[in-house]
C-alpha cells in the first residue's frame, strides 16, 4: 500500500489504553526512515512483550522523528475516551522534532492538527509508521501501568494492564476505587454510587 511519495515525511500515529479502567491513555506519532527500514514492525497486540520492547528500542535509533504523549484520567472522563485520545494523539504530532507532510492515524477518527491527516483503518498492521507508533504507545502506557503497580500492588495493574478483567474487578470491588481510575467508565461510576 503507498502513502505519499517516498520524499515526503510521512507521519503514523496511534494510541493505547482506551479500554482499561485506570491510567491515561498514550498516543505516540512517529516518522520512519526509509534508507533505515525496521524489520517486524506490526500491529502492537500481535506482539510479544518481548518483541515490542525490542521494537521500540530500534524505532527510538532509526526513526527521523518519533514521539510519546498522554492525556490524563482527569481529561478522560471531562472530554470522554474518544476526544482524550485525539487529544494525545495531537499532542504527540505537535512534540515531534520534524513538521510531517502528512499524518495517517490508524482507525476512522482523526485529531485537529495543522498537517494533512487521514484515517487508515487497521493502518496498524497495514502501515509501517502507524505499526511503530503503536508499539511505542503501548509500551509506554505499559511502563506507566508498571509505575502504577508500585504504588497501588493490590490491583494487580501489572498482569492486567489497566482491563477490565474478573480479578480486577474483584480487586476493585475490594479496595475501592483512588485517583488513578476513570470514574465515568461504568464498573467504575458503579462502584461509586451511594448503596
Amino acid at each position: 500500500m503507498d502513502f505519499g511519495a517516498a520524499s515526503s515525511l510521512i507521519c503514523g500515529v496511534d494510541e493505547a489504553g482506551r479500554g482499561p479502567l485506570a491510567g491515561p491513555v498514550f498516543a505516540a506519532a512517529v516518522i520512519l526512515d526509509a534508507s533505515n527500514p525496521i524489520e517486524g514492525l506490526a500491529d502492537s497486540k500481535k506482539l510479544s512483550g518481548k518483541t515490542r520492547d525490542r521494537l521500540a528500542i530500534l524505532i527510538h535509533q532509526r526513526a527521523l522523528a518519533w514521539a510519546v504523549a498522554s492525556a490524563s484520567v482527569e481529561e478522560i472522563d471531562a472530554l470522554n475516551i474518544l476526544q482524550a485520545s485525539l487529544l494525545a494523539m495531537r499532542r504527540a504530532v505537535e512534540a515531534l522534532v520534524l513538521q510531517p507532510d502528512e499524518v495517517l492515524v490508524d482507525g476512522t477518527h482523526c485529531p485537529r492538527i495543522a498537517a494533512p491527516v487521514r484515517a487508515v483503518v487497521r493502518g496498524d498492521s497495514t502501515v509501517a509508521a502507524i505499526s511503530a507508533a503503536s508499539i511505542l504507545a503501548k509500551t509506554a502506557r505499559d511502563a506507566e501501568m508498571l509505575r502504577l503497580h508500585a504504588r497501588y500492588p493490590q490491583y494487580g495493574l501489572d498482569r492486567h494492564k489497566g482491563y477490565p478483567t474478573a480479578a480486577h474487578l474483584t480487586a476493585l470491588r475490594e479496595h475501592g476505587v483512588v485517583e488513578i481510575y476513570r470514574r465515568s467508565f461504568a464498573p467504575v461510576r458503579a462502584l461509586l454510587k451511594p448503596v
